[in-house]
């Protein structure tokens, strides 16, 4: 999956946490002044329980709500920069192993601190804490707003 972008830009995941927000704004700037393209990644699974309900909805629908999500919080954080080239990919799959895939090639991957779910209180989650260890890139790792 390396493309153009990806090998010489900035992977962001995004999730919608307060932290994967503040993370995609920073990727923004900085891209804007070193004319750099953006790819903004959010990885989405089924969660493991999911299908205990009555009611199952399809994994298409888990994917066109990932979909909307990421159009709803990059088309909001990017209008401040018209010049930066924002691709948006939704990938299924362990988050972690899927950004790191997307940023192979990347001059940098930046992530939130924090994401959705864990433990409240801890400094980094599990999504940032692998992908800090196991990148082939530089990571940036932003805390989010408390």
């Amino acid at each position: 999956m390396s493309n153009r972008s990806q090998e010489q830009g900035i992977v962001v995941g995004v999730d919608g946490s307060a932290s994967s927000k503040q993370a995609l704004a920073w990727a923004l700037r900085h891209a804007d002044t070193a004319g750099l393209p953006i790819t903004a990644v959010l990885a989405w699974e089924i969660p493991a329980n999911y299908g205990t309900a009555a009611m199952v909805l399809p994994a298409a629908e888990f994917a066109d709500e990932a979909q909307r999500a990421l159009k709803q919080v990059v088309d909001e954080a990017a209008a401040a920069f018209p010049n930066v080239q924002v691709e948006s990919r939704i990938v299924e799959g362990h988050p972690a192993k899927n950004l790191l895939k997307e940023a192979e090639h990347a001059q940098l991957l930046v992530v939130g601190s924090r994401g959705h779910g864990g433990f409240v209180g801890t400094i980094l989650g599990s999504v940032s804490q692998y992908c800090v260890t196991h990148a082939k890139c530089p990571v940036l790792v932003l805390r989010g707003a408390e």
